[in-house]
């Protein structure tokens, strides 16, 4: 079944919307603004989650409603309910309209319309019956226990959710996408005397819930959080002070997603608060640098077939060979900066207002073997996964915490550490980029960003990049 037929199915045959009155309703609405659109959503969403060998919580949810936003220059006038109902999107309409009251604007042309679909419309939810989820948390648990008599606590995590949204413009246009989404995490605790360590390990994508019962799949998920678990009860105190940091593959484009990513989306350097701003054209990141925002990968978690507007996704160039190309837009700062929309208009739900957002976020693989950049550091920090991190996107200031980072000693690893943080700026930061391997990876399928109280599924890549110097922040 197509996306479109799912949603004419929720939204008009199911719920109290008439279609032919929702896009005269749409149209008044939006008659006089610039730009605008009605978001109907219907989302189930599901959780699991096995702590002290036993299931301790488990839920469902589902939750429906609509959003309308008129906008007028740079105003926006925005109502949402929980109610699917010609009555709701009646009453949203006449709130809305005081927004671009005495305005004369003309609408912009709607996105052209896709059939691209990059992920199943089948509901994982449904596909997979309850005790099956409940049986493979268990297994999961006691295989882990089994691994490791210092092991002190399993905690284990299972997210699912189906998403069905469209999105009508005064034209009467719609644009339809069914997105399903699951998400498996494994927590390790060991204890080792007086210490005591956690481990972690998360994969997801827009998938059903399939490979992630796979015993081979959550056996080898299970053993990485063990890894790091273990790993740290033997780590030593950080250095600290600035040093060559080489960033592992994967995960660690978290750092390019915060410390540069935030910095192209469009509103920042709309209002020129961002430091990009202004420096189209320009050199911001060493040679070999090619920054890319793709929405349109199949299955990873931050595509999408249409963004939150009903815009194609597509693949955005941000820097490529150390040159800034372009930010990310959605419709309204595309159109206030005499830009194309990029298909970055992203919500979490219909009661928020679409934000410039980031989809899948990376940095293409150079040339190098990684183990020959390796072999040419004298001394630093190799980090191959990050926790938490703060970013300032006026400066580009950051601070990581590095969750597995090790000594780098006459071009061999050595130790692992603890308590490490990364300190720089992120502009600074792509100018001193001075090897990129050819080993890219995605992250396993974990990210979620948060902007303005909202927050969306992410993903994020990087090939082994040495940086010339990063301040460390450390105990040792």
């Amino acid at each position: 079944m197509s996306n479109d037929s799912i949603t004419e199915g929720l939204f008009f045959e199911k719920a109290e919307m008439d279609r032919n009155l929702t896009d005269s309703t749409v149209a008044d609405a939006l008659h006089g603004a610039d730009d605008g659109e009605l978001y109907l959503e219907y989302t189930q969403s599901e959780s699991f989650s096995f702590d002290d060998g036993k299931l301790k919580d488990a839920s469902f949810d589902t939750a429906q409603g609509l959003g309308l936003r008129a906008v007028a220059d740079e105003a926006t006038g925005f109502a949402h309910a929980s109610d699917l109902s010609v009555a709701a999107l009646t009453r949203a309409a006449d709130t809305v309209k005081a927004v671009h009251s005495g305005h004369d604007g003309t609408l912009a042309l709607a996105p052209a319309p896709t059939n691209r679909q990059l992920y199943s419309d089948e509901n994982p939810l449904s596909e997979t019956p309850f005790a099956e989820k409940v049986e493979t948390l268990a297994a999961i648990d006691a295989y882990a226990r089994s691994l490791d008599p210092r092991i002190s606590q399993v905690m284990v995590s299972l997210t699912g959710s189906w998403q069905a949204v469209r999105i009508i413009r005064a034209d009467g246009s719609h644009a339809s996408d069914v997105r399903p989404l699951v998400r498996l995490n494994v927590s390790i605790v060991t204890k080792d005397g007086e210490r005591q360590e956690t481990g972690s390990h998360g994969t997801g994508g827009r998938v059903g819930y399939g490979s992630f019962l796979d015993p081979d799949q959550w056996r080898a998920q299970t053993d990485e959080a063990y890894r790091q678990a273990t790993l740290k009860l033997d780590s030593v105190p950080a250095p600290a002070g600035e040093m060559p940091v080489l960033l592992g593959p994967g995960w660690p484009g978290i750092l390019l997603h915060e410390a540069i990513g935030h910095g192209l989306e469009g509103d920042f350097n709309r209002k020129k608060t961002s430091a990009f701003s202004g420096l189209l054209g320009e050199r911001v990141a060493a040679p070999g640098v090619t920054v890319i925002d793709d929405g349109t990968i199949a299955e990873r978690r931050g595509s999408l077939t249409v963004d939150d507007e009903g815009t194609p996704t597509e693949r955005t160039v941000l820097i490529e060979d150390g040159i800034l190309k372009g930010y990310l837009h959605d419709r309204m700062n595309a159109r206030l900066m005499g830009m194309a929309p990029t298909g970055n208009g992203r919500r979490q739900s219909y009661a928020h207002q679409p934000l410039p957002r980031m989809t899948n976020t990376f940095m293409l693989e150079g040339n190098e073997a990684p183990e020959d950049i390796l072999r040419g550091m004298k001394r630093g920090l190799y980090a191959v996964n990050f926790g938490g991190g703060q970013v300032d996107i006026t400066s580009g200031k950051f601070v990581f915490s590095a969750s597995e980072a090790y000594l780098v000693e006459d071009g061999k690893v050595t130790a692992p550490v603890k308590g490490a943080s990364l300190i720089g700026n992120g502009p600074d930061v792509l100018t001193k980029v001075s090897a990129i391997a050819n080993d890219f990876a995605f992250d396993p399928g974990i990210g979620t960003c948060g902007k303005s109280g909202q927050g969306v599924p992410v993903g994020v890549g990087l090939p082994t990049i040495l940086v010339d110097g990063i301040t460390v922040g450390g105990t040792g």
